[in-house]
């Protein structure tokens, strides 16, 4: 079986682990969102792309959810010491070099879809890791401070703010213009399957579906496209998705979200057995759903809500 999985980073990392184990001969190929791409120490960062790495190749700081293992931060001390910034943003000793890797490899001339798998050659994560683009995307926040519109890298917004101020739009800079990277449309035009797993709807799935011809090659892919929803009992089980949500006129419910990705996409939606009342209603909207337990406690339950989504697959595509 050959499933697609849009991913962001901690849920979607997490997400693919218990995939991996309910599925454990399935051929994943994994579409990283590369809005949360950012320049730090002038080295290139990506947040996403790396918590997927790290979390199925055995390197993720389980407690946090993204970071290395047994991290020090020797340089970020220092760092300080020189005065240099921005102080909000913590990288690690052993997260740098992979930072630095990758900053080399693409001064040289390398795209980040070659950088990403000569990374993944290290790590070893089970699955084909492709960044959505291999052109520069990075999503911004337009937030209101001190009686001024601005817009700040996401980020900004979401480590240094804590999205402690109302998002008033959210654009994923140079999108319009990106093309998806080599193997993308491939990937999707020759999936069994392809999932949307409890990810950030707008900054994580949705900036990835922002890239032309992601979105409609999924939607003419002729095959089951299902969703787990990040929304559990109206607020998100991890994160701030319900500000992002907000920002884009959606409501903070799992129905809500489904209607958001659409019936001209979505074929199936799982929600969270709390929220089993809104099963009708989505189903009402032309997508097929079903209420089971999505809390991502350990990998057997994270494995039992992959499992339940591949069947839906199956019943959607009956």
């Amino acid at each position: 079986m050959r499933i697609v999985v849009l991913a962001g980073g901690i849920g979607g990392a997490r997400f693919l682990r218990g995939l991996k184990s309910a599925a454990p001969d399935a051929d994943i190929t994994v579409i990283g969102n590369t809005g949360d791409d950012i320049y730090l120490f002038g080295l290139k960062v990506c947040p996403d792309l790396d918590t997927v790495m790290y979390t199925l190749g055995g390197g993720i700081n389980e407690e946090q959810g993204w970071g290395r293992a047994d991290e020090t931060f020797q340089v970020k001390g220092e760092l300080a010491a020189y005065g240099v910034g921005p102080e909000w943003f913590g990288l690690g000793d052993r997260d740098f070099a992979t930072h630095i890797v990758r900053t080399q490899m693409l001064g040289a001339g390398y795209p980040l879809s070659a950088v990403t798998e000569a990374l993944c050659e290290r790590w070893q994560p089970g699955v084909r890791l492709l960044p959505m683009s291999d052109d520069r995307i990075e999503t911004h926040v337009a937030v209101d401070v001190g009686g001024e519109r601005k817009a700040i890298h996401f980020q900004e917004y979401w480590v240094k703010l804590r999205a402690s101020v109302d998002a008033q739009a959210v654009v994923p800079v140079g999108a319009e213009q990106a093309k998806p990277a080599p193997g993308v449309l491939e990937a999707i035009g020759s999936a069994d399957v392809i999932l949307f797993p409890p990810s950030n709807p707008v900054v994580s799935v949705g900036t990835i579906l922002a890239v032309p011809g992601i979105r409609e090659a999924i939607a003419d892919a002729g095959v089951p496209v299902v969703g787990l929803s990040p929304i559990v009992g109206d607020a998100p089980v991890r994160g701030m998705a319900d500000k992002m949500l907000a920002a884009v006129g959606v409501e903070s419910t799992a129905a809500a979200v489904a209607r958001h990705y659409g019936s001209g996409l979505l074929d199936g939606w799982l929600v969270d057995t709390v929220d089993a009342g809104v099963v009708e209603e989505v189903e009402s909207a032309g997508v097929r759903c079903r209420a089971v337990p999505l809390m991502m406690t350990d990998v057997e339950a994270t494995a039992a809500m992959a499992r339940e989504a591949l069947v839906l697959a199956e019943e959607v595509r009956a």
